[in-house]
């Protein structure tokens, strides 16, 4: 197996590897999102590597010729970076095989439409339920923000009924209770094409786990620089003050003007 293709920033989500048959493999491993981990250094977002650039600049540099393996295990996210997600895979002419390695919940579940076929492991589970979102505002925003979702809906709808043979109505009933589903009832509705007893790879597990340990080994590092700015902050605050020793001349010139306020 060749040297993954690694972004400028090492993360756990995304993972890039090229195989000796010229398989590209590619995990989806946490939430969907367009921002990354807050750097509590800078004080800035990292990278995310489950945004739709992030994605777009990976798919870029795979040849149309060649083939993607998917592998997800997400509890879905943002609706807007995993429908371009989507969108990109679609678009890409190369053969796209996607595996469910343990949960495919909400938007990941939608994802793993986008490719030609769609696994699942014994044991992993999907989700599909109706979008939500956070709105404030007066009664007419409210009332166009629910407006807006059944728009959404419809559109996310038309994902799924291309998938699968289940008819709206059913998919709709489905969505409203937000539905978990098992392999074999992915199957039976037609949102898998097969339930796979594939076993992952173990290289691929135990360099997944290194990155996991070094971003979180990162991540404890710089909190620990935030606390310890912090306490120094606090210490430099809470330090009394030296008063500077006054002259003779600016002790009398202030015993004068208390003399003076007093007697007003």
């Amino acid at each position: 197996m060749g040297k993954p293709n690694e972004s400028r920033q090492k993360g756990i989500s995304y993972c890039f590897q090229k195989s000796e048959e010229n398989v590209h493999k590619l995990y989806i491993y946490d939430d969907v999102t367009q921002y990354g981990t807050f750097n509590w250094s800078t004080w800035e977002y990292e990278e995310s590597e489950t945004s739709a650039k992030y994605f777009r600049d990976q798919l870029e540099a795979i040849p149309d010729t060649d083939t993607i393996e998917l592998h997800i295990n997400s509890n879905g996210g943002s609706v807007k970076e995993g429908v371009a997600i989507y969108t990109q895979l679609k678009q890409k002419a190369c053969k796209k095989v996607g595996y469910v390695d343990g949960v495919a919940y909400s938007v990941a579940f939608l994802i793993l439409q986008a490719c030609d076929e769609r696994v699942m492991g014994l044991g992993t589970s999907a989700l599909i339920h109706n979008m939500w979102m956070s709105v404030a505002g007066n009664a007419k925003e409210l009332r166009k923000a629910a407006d807006d979702l059944d728009v959404l809906m419809e559109s996310n709808r038309q994902v799924f009924l291309a998938r699968s043979n289940l008819d709206e109505q059913r998919l709709i009933e489905m969505m409203d209770a937000e539905t978990f589903l098992t392999p074999d009832q992915c199957l039976e509705y037609g949102f898998i094409d097969k339930v796979g007893t594939y076993q992952a790879d173990e290289k691929d597990i135990h360099e997944k786990l290194m990155r996991q340990v070094q971003q979180l080994s990162h991540i404890i590092t710089q909190q620990k620089s935030f606390r310890e700015q912090m306490a120094a902050f606090h210490q430099s605050v809470e330090a009394p003050l030296t008063p500077t020793p006054k002259t003779q001349h600016e002790k009398k010139l202030a015993n004068q003007l208390t003399n003076f306020f007093k007697n007003m």
